[in-house]
């Protein structure tokens, strides 16, 4: 079974339009839970555009509340502190999520869009990946389907990598005949993090259109998905969104 994680920055994004707390984060995480994905997923940044570090001290409390269900962090662990944001590794540590996914994102970055290069940020990647596994906190690295890149991620002591999926989806939207190479490089990365004992998470733009053939990516466990399916819920209402997400990733 592939593991649905509802990231909620654009619910958080939304709220932070207007004073106050609505919509509200955590009761929207909780719907998402309540109608059946197996976790959820924050991104807060030193600017909190969207999901601030309360956010994720409420989430890590429902989901710790329930057996079974993970709770997801990611971020840039190099980003300073700044403001009343802890930076990453303080706030992960305080809250103990089941995962940590590190992302090397700059604070002026829109949104995710590369994975690390571990040439470059191996060895300072090192005794932070250490770190969290000391605290019992499972480690991800955000990584492009580079196959010499995935074998430095199981040498810096990452336990799973997450494929960023922006070039393909961006492939199916335009019908790109490059559709077939891009998911076949992606299926060589899965498989080659499996040899290596890596586990194989997703994410980033996947959607309903382009997530029934990415989900038989070989050994795939988990798909982080918040962009999309916060669309979706503005036709279909959460829960049908959280339910077609899940329905699709079941292969139904």
């Amino acid at each position: 079974m592939i593991a649905l994680s509802v990231n909620l920055n654009k619910i958080a994004l939304i709220r932070n339009s207007r004073e106050g707390n609505f919509p509200d984060v955590t009761a929207h995480g909780r719907i998402c839970l309540d109608c059946g994905a197996q976790g959820l997923t924050v991104h807060p940044r030193p600017d909190q555009r969207h999901i601030r570090p309360g956010d994720v001290r409420e989430l890590a409390a429902l989901c710790a509340s329930r057996d079974g269900i993970e709770f997801n962090v990611e971020g840039n662990p190099f980003a300073a502190p700044q403001g009343d944001y802890p930076g990453l590794m303080a706030l992960v540590l305080e809250t103990s999520p089941d995962q940590c996914t590190l992302v090397p994102d700059s604070n002026d970055q829109l949104t995710s869009d590369h994975g690390f290069d571990l040439k470059r940020d191996g060895a300072r990647l090192e005794p932070i990946i250490a770190q969290l596994r000391d605290a019992n906190v499972r480690v991800s690295l955000f990584m492009d389907p580079d196959l010499e890149q995935i074998s430095r991620a199981r040498e810096a002591g990452a336990d799973r990598i997450e494929l960023y999926t922006g070039p393909y989806a961006e492939a199916v939207t335009n019908q790109s005949a490059d559709i077939d190479r891009i998911f076949a490089a992606h299926c060589a990365a899965a498989e080659h993090a499996r040899q290596l004992g890596l586990g194989v998470n997703a994410g980033h733009d996947l959607n309903l259109i382009n997530l029934p053939r990415y989900r038989t990516l070989p050994g795939l466990q988990e798909v982080s998905i918040g962009h999309a399916l916060t669309v979706d819920a503005l036709n279909m209402g959460l829960d049908n969104a959280v339910a077609a997400y899940l329905n699709c990733l079941a292969g139904n």
